[in-house]
Parts: structure tokens; sequence; C-alpha cells
């Protein structure tokens, strides 16, 4: 089976505002253009991604899929356009907001990004109390919480060596669930994993969608499309725009 990508669509446009809920967009960019040392990485955007979806960005390496992610949680500063995130202006958005932000936003990395001198529990623990948590029950509770969301609350006491790569980021998918995150950021999540446990860790990624998370994903890996469709925007030629999936 063959996934084709048909990319001779419109480029997406930002609906009515007469027509558009303001309350289910969890993301609304309009005329966004991402520059990094002063090149354009991707121009003219246009979107709006509402509370509850599931959204694919995929494209070529070096297509500005990256740094599409980076400036929706304030790694890349926005200098061009309007962008409204969680609540948040990112236009306007001042360094000391940046935490905040990003409390509101679980960001999952392709290279998991856990401290390999603690244990899973402690590299829960170490988010908690960066993030304001401050009563030892109440945090062990989250813990158990989140890893039991992922299949992982048997492992606590393991080191994160002592664990495959698959289990390595089911743990960062539930560090990114410890602040009830409006939004999951997932960035080549699956990057440094094998087709099966690709799968595994999407399994988990769209239940997480099902229960009522927006989830925003970046991939190369068309197969992931074919086996968990959703909405699909590609970056290509500095420009992002929503393709349609067929299989024959």
């Amino acid at each position: 089976m063959k996934l084709i990508l048909n990319t001779t669509v419109i480029l997406l446009l930002l609906p009515n505002k007469q027509t558009l809920n303001m309350s289910q967009a969890i993301l609304s960019l309009k005329n966004v253009t991402i520059n990094q040392e002063d090149k354009v990485i991707l121009s003219n955007i246009n979107l709006e991604v509402n509370r509850g979806e599931f959204l694919y960005i995929i494209g070529k390496t070096g297509s500005g899929k990256s740094s599409f992610m980076k400036t929706l949680y304030a790694d890349l500063p926005l200098t061009e356009g309007e962008a409204h995130i969680v609540d948040f202006d990112l236009a306007t958005l001042k360094e000391n907001d940046i935490p905040f932000l990003r409390r509101k936003i679980g960001i999952v990395f392709q290279d998991f990004k856990l401290l390999p001198d603690r244990t899973i529990k402690d590299n829960m623990l170490f988010v908690l109390k960066a993030t304001g948590w401050t009563v030892k029950d109440e945090m062990d509770r989250k813990i158990d919480e989140v890893l039991d969301k992922v299949g992982m609350k048997d492992y606590a006491g393991k080191m994160p060596h002592q664990i495959s790569g698959g289990e390595q980021q089911r743990v960062a998918i539930a560090r990114a669930l410890l602040n009830d995150p409006e939004l999951i950021l997932a960035d080549e999540p699956t990057g440094n994993l094998d087709p099966q446990t690709s799968a595994e860790v999407m399994e988990v990624l769209r239940k997480i969608n099902a229960n009522g998370k927006t989830v925003i994903m970046a991939t190369h890996d068309y197969a992931l499309l074919m086996k968990f469709p959703s909405k699909t925007l590609k970056c290509e030629d500095t420009k992002i725009f929503e393709v349609v999936q067929r299989t024959v």
C-alpha cells in the first residue's frame, strides 16, 4: 500500500471572523513569517487549530518543521504577523512570561531529554518542583497518574538507561502531561524509534488526543500518516499548506 499526498490544494486561509468560534481556537496564526538568522524559513502562515484536533506537520529536513514548532513554544521569537496560542500573544510575549506559556504546553522531543543521573520519578519531580509544586503527596499522586496514562507506572524507580527508547519516549510524554497542558507539541517524537515502537508511541499520543488534548506533531514518517491518518500540513518552499491523503 502506498501513501500519496496530493499537494495541489489551496493555502490554508483564516476562517471568516463572523463564523469563527474563538473559544474553540487553541492556536491562531495570521500573516505570520518565521525568520531565523535573517533568513525566511516560512512565510505568510494563516492557520487556526481548534481544541481537540490532531495535526501533523510534515516536510523534508530543513523545510521549517522544527522552526515552526519552536516559534509556538517561544524558543524562536515571533517578529512578523499575529499569533495567539493557549491565550498568549506571541507577538507581545515578554521573556518573563515564557515559563507560564510553557506550563500550558506539553513539549515532546525526538531525543527524550530525560536527565540521565536520576530515576524516572525524580525526572518528574524535577519538572514539578521547577513549575511550582511543593506538596509531596500531591506530586506523588500526579506522577503516578501521568505514568499510568502511558503504561509506565511500574518503571518509576528505573534509571533512563535501564529502559528502551520507546519506554523513554513514553516517559517523556508523561512528563509533558504533568501540568495538564491544553496543547501537546511533539517534535519528531518517533524519529529515533523503530517502526513498531513508533506505532506504540503513536497509540499513546492518539489516546491522549481522544481524551481531549490538542496535539500538533512534526514528523517525516509517512508510514505513520497512513496508519494514523489525520489533518496534515506540509512545509515546502517557505510555505505551509494543507495536503490531502489518500491510499492506493
